[in-house]
């Protein structure tokens, strides 16, 4: 199984400059470090990128979203307006999972409008960077029952 990773505008300052009450001390680095060590004990590949523009992560998926089985997304400040990574997430028809660092939902109210929870089979927001494994521990799961279903 192989799985994108991708994390949108500013969270390459995770740990360097980000409000570390809301999004905790962790670099992307280190999440991309977890995320991967929980992907080699599921026996599943992460391939991770993480942009500031929007057209270099909708040009990411085109380029790598068929040799894929699922999609991690962080998507930050463009989970509220960013309408073609949104296509292009659809356009993949992988299963998707949302995640968030902080809780949007406890936040400021327009934080918890996102444009891309209506085509992610989950979102997760709160549990700080376990969010990420747990949304690979979640994607890995249901490919396999679905993969069970099949045959």
């Amino acid at each position: 199984m192989k799985f994108l990773l991708l994390n949108g505008p500013n969270l390459n300052m995770l740990g360097r400059g980000r409000d570390p009450a809301h999004y905790g001390t962790q670099t992307l680095s280190q999440i991309e470090a977890a995320v991967r060590q929980r992907a080699t004990e599921l026996g599943a590949e992460i391939v991770s990128y993480q942009s500031n523009s929007e057209g270099a992560l909708v040009d990411f998926l085109q380029a790598h979203a068929q040799e894929s089985q699922g999609i991690i997304i962080n998507p930050g400040a463009l989970t509220h307006y960013g309408l073609s990574l949104r296509d292009a997430l659809l356009d993949t028809r992988l299963p998707i999972v949302e995640v968030h660092l902080s809780n949007i939902h406890g936040r400021e109210e327009w934080r918890a409008k996102s444009v891309i929870a209506s085509i992610a089979r989950a979102q997760v927001s709160g549990l700080g960077w376990r969010g990420y494994t747990a949304a690979l521990d979640y994607l890995a799961a249901v490919l396999r029952e679905e993969e069970k279903r099949v045959y």
